[in-house]
């Protein structure tokens, strides 16, 4: 029997496993770096520099705008201009949430570099995501119950110390309580009315033997303000760290890039989509009421933060591998997160909050003008994905 005939069948079929299998890593290998054909170190870092530049103009601008026109006519929190363009900046980061960071988000997760088990088992970019959304609910919930059990118990100070001056006095006060961190924090209580002592109007009582002074205080038509005002104390500061947190995560991305055909459309993506983001967080932190400094710096925490990832991607771009098993967990982890912290901000504080406002309800065409801001804001951030 002529064995050579199978040995050379058995050779040939080897060098085809071995061909295919080479190809099959070439292709999928973790350790691949960008494509040669557009790679050039030089132009890459001349406009990760131009990124920085534009980024954090694009990001000063956008989170100033709010907080510097809360003032003027028209870009008061409560005017239509200021209704319109939060609309669209909603509209933005829903499609930041859904378009990007979910699709980056899975897309890392399911890379062939990770093991088929648990990572392509399992859905894990669209669980983490509600899990982080779940958990943003319940942040902003214990959040808000603080804030108003502080006020509640500052508001409580301050009627006692009111209804001792009464009683010392033997006059009636009438107070009025403002929301807490406002500018006007050191005026919290106003005195409406200091009237005469007079004995068939006196409102000290005698309770087990004791004399008590009670101040009016009109604090119901305030209620509804000052949980607002809570409200958006909370959701600021929560929308800035889902922001910030996938900020760094494109920052590093672009930062590590070494390709300029990569870079342009990621710079410009990210210039439009930093600036309504910055829009959406500078009206929270307006509508939140901050005091001057506290609002400057989380203003400026935002805007600094995409620069800086890139700056940190630009300078450990030569020895960082961003096919790496590690990196590909951390950043799918990162942007799930992100994504679900976005959705949830976006759809319940944002898009809910102001188009269930009776103010918008009640005004049929500003109504119709923010949906179609929210819509063109989507569908502008969702186009954005077709380079970036």
């Amino acid at each position: 029997m002529d064995y050579s005939i199978y040995r050379t069948r058995f050779r040939e079929g080897l060098r085809l496993v071995s061909e295919t299998v080479s190809a099959s890593v070439a292709t999928t290998s973790c350790g691949a770096a960008e494509s040669d054909g557009c790679r050039n170190d030089a132009a890459a870092l001349r406009l990760k520099i131009a990124a920085i530049a534009s980024i954090l103009i694009a990001g000063v601008v956008g989170v100033a705008l709010p907080l510097v026109g809360k003032k003027r006519r028209f870009l008061r929190t409560d005017g239509g201009l200021f209704i319109f363009f939060k609309a669209f900046a909603a509209g933005v980061i829903l499609a930041t949430g859904f378009v990007h960071m979910l699709d980056d988000a899975e897309d890392a997760l399911t890379d062939p570099c990770l093991p088929e088990s648990p990572w392509r088992r399992f859905p894990f970019s669209g669980f983490v995501a509600m899990l982080a959304a779940l958990a943003t609910l319940v942040v902003e919930f214990l959040g808000t119950q603080f804030y108003e059990r502080k006020h509640r118990d500052e508001a409580q100070d301050v009627i006692a110390a009111a209804a001792s001056v009464a009683v010392s006095a033997g006059e009636e006060i009438t107070v009025a309580l403002l929301p807490p961190e406002t500018e006007e924090r050191n005026k919290a209580i106003h005195i409406i009315g200091m009237h005469a002592h007079a004995a068939e109007h006196s409102h000290l009582h005698s309770h087990h033997g004791h004399d008590h002074g009670f101040a009016h205080v009109h604090g119901h038509d305030n209620e509804a303000q000052v949980s607002s005002h809570v409200r958006h104390v909370v959701v600021s500061q929560i929308l800035e760290l889902g922001i910030v947190s996938h900020s760094v995560i494109i920052g590093l991305s672009l930062g590590v890039s070494r390709s300029p055909c990569t870079i342009r459309p990621l710079m410009a993506a990210l210039s439009f989509h930093q600036f309504f983001e910055g829009f959406a967080l500078g009206g929270c932190i307006s509508q939140a009421q901050f005091k001057n400094l506290r609002a400057v710096l989380m203003a400026a925490f935002f805007a600094v933060t995409t620069p800086t990832g890139i700056a940190v991607g630009a300078a450990v771009a030569s020895f960082y591998n961003a096919n790496s098993p590690r990196a590909l967990v951390v950043e799918g982890l990162l942007d799930s997160v992100s994504a679900g912290i976005l959705i949830y901000m976006a759809l319940v504080d944002l898009i809910a909050a102001d188009f269930l406002n009776t103010s918008l309800s009640c005004n049929t065409k500003l109504q119709a003008a923010s949906y179609a801001a929210l819509l063109l804001g989507a569908l502008a951030m969702s186009a954005l994905a077709i380079w970036a």
